[in-house]
Parts: C-alpha cells; structure tokens; sequence
C-alpha cells in the first residue's frame, strides 16, 4: 500500500477539500491492513467517498467524522463498534486542500519535532529503496505512489473488454479505450478508464503521451497495422499487438515497408498473452495485465503469447 496522490489530487481538483482517512496501525484482528486508505468529501447529496478501510461500521463512522476527528484515533473494533473482529485498530485523518507538500519518494508527517527514529527510517528508505507504511511515535511514515502508467487500449472488442476490466481495479493504470462506435463499448465504464471515439482511431495516436503503454487489438487488421505505424511515428513506453505469428510476419514486412527500421519494428511485442493461460478473452486479459503489472512491458519484454487474431 502506498499514499496515491494522483488518486488525491484528482479529488481535491474535483470536489475541494478532501479527507484521507489511512489505517495507520492494526493490533490483533482487523478489516484492513495498515495502509489501507478512503477519501471523504462534500458532494452534492451530503458525503462521499472513494476506497475503503473496510469494516462496515469502522468505516461508516470515519468517513461522517472525517472533517472533524482527531488527527489520530485508537479504536477497539469489539467494545467500540461492536464488531467481531476482536482486535484494534489506528486511524490517521488529515483534510487537504493541495498535494503540493507531498514530497515524491516517502510522505512522513506527525507532531512536533521529527524523532530520531523517523529519521533512521528515512535514511533506510532513501538508501534501500523500499519502504512499508507504518506509525512511528505517532509519525506516520508512507511509500508515495509513482505516477500512474498510462495504457493505451486500441479495440473494445470482446479481449478489449476483458482487459479494461482486469486492470482497472489496479490503482498504478489509468486506461484510455479507443474504439469506432459507442456501440462497441460497454454501458459502464471500468473505474479510471476513459473512452474516446474516433471514425479512424489511428488519428489519435498523435494524442497519446510520449511514456504510453499501447495494446492494439481491434476488430480490422488495416486498423492494428496503421496504428502500429503511427505508434512506431513518435515516442511511446511499450506497444503490444495481438494477433498470430502468421499475422506478425506479414506486419514486419509491412511496417518496413513504411519506412521503419527493423530495431524500431521490434519494440513492437506481437503475439501478446500467455500461451499457457489459454485463448479465452479473461485468461488473455490475465496474463496481459500481470505482465504489465510485473514492470516486463517497460524493459520491452516479450509479452509471450496472445493467439487468435
């Protein structure tokens, strides 16, 4: 768990200020694990809130005190709130307005003076790399989340669907679905995921920021072959295609053809997936997703297998 502060600045930047109610220690049984975070603002039907710190009723009185509670609350589950969980828990509440303080590595704040053990455990941090979050003398101590990795998902057909609905719980994507026709979209969309519809979706790709993560698998092989070519045009983290080893042969061919040089073509991953996981659109989005999720995609990896196309 890690303080999200793009998560944070998108709520202030959309509703004012805005309380973090994080689980900042756990004695014996509890809901959640110390890390665990919700925000709390005013919206236009009283409270609102986004994630969880879990617990039913720990979590109901949190988010209606979150404007007016103490900076830090030790509650017992059982005697307080009546829950069975039997073990206490911590709760650090703080209200902002701006995440211009918020330093990028480790956010570490408390009262008075920072103790000596805070600053042993910054020293680690910055030396090692790695951080748990955790309350030390009442100075809460929490990893920063690195900027969000932008994918870009070219198809929203049915693979399309099942990817942007395996990566959008996991809170380091945000995705950008890009397809022909509302139609082809599902009526909800997944959480962090914004839709584009464009009559030829290439043309877009000139948008995309230079560290974007393309998957391309829409419903034409002339779209995914002019995608790849404005994709290889510019700048970009990572590009996947799906499709055959047959219908990569034909594509590199293509793509030099167009001017691309054989180390830019390679950049390319083309088949995408995991062979062993099967052809079934949710085990493609599975194995597509841990990938990404492993870090494989900014090395440019080879994203084994994704069949069909």
């Amino acid at each position: 768990m890690s303080f999200d502060r793009t998560a944070l600045t998108q709520a202030i930047a959309a509703h004012g200020r805005v309380a973090r109610v994080v689980v900042a220690d756990v004695k014996g049984s509890a809901p959640r694990e110390v890390g665990a975070a919700m925000l709390v603002w005013h919206g236009p039907n009283g409270l609102a809130q986004s994630g969880t710190i879990g617990g039913g009723t720990l979590e109901f009185e949190a988010m209606t005190s979150a404007f007016d509670a103490p900076r830090l609350q030790r509650i017992p589950l059982g005697p307080n709130l009546g829950q069975c969980c039997g073990g206490s828990v911590t709760l650090l509440t703080e209200v902002f307005e701006t995440t211009d303080d918020i330093p990028d590595d480790v956010y570490a704040r408390g009262p008075n003076v920072i103790p000596l053990a805070v600053q042993k455990a910054l020293k680690s941090v910055r030396r090692e790399g790695f951080v748990q979050p955790r309350l030390i003398d009442d100075w809460m101590v929490e990893p920063v989340s690195p900027p969000v990795r932008p994918i870009w998902l070219w198809g929203a057909g049915h693979v399309g669907r099942a990817i942007a609905q395996v990566i959008a719980p996991l809170p380091q994507f945000s995705v950008m679905w890009i397809d022909t026709d509302a139609d082809r979209f599902p009526q909800t969309l997944p959480p962090q995921t914004e839709q584009l519809i464009a009559k030829n979706p290439a043309e877009l790709v000139r948008h995309a920021p230079k560290d974007a993560e393309h998957l391309v698998l829409t419903y034409s092989h002339a779209l995914d072959l002019e995608l790849c070519h404005q994709i290889l045009s510019r700048p970009f983290a990572f590009a996947g295609l799906i499709g055959s080893e047959t219908k990569w042969t034909r594509f590199q061919s293509r793509l030099k053809a167009l001017g691309h040089s054989a180390a830019q073509i390679d950049r390319i991953c083309c088949p995408i997936g995991q062979t062993e996981l099967g052809k079934h659109p949710q085990a493609i989005a599975i194995g597509v997703t841990a990938r990404l999720i492993s870090g494989e995609t900014r090395a440019e990896t080879l994203i084994t297998q994704l069949g069909g196309a």
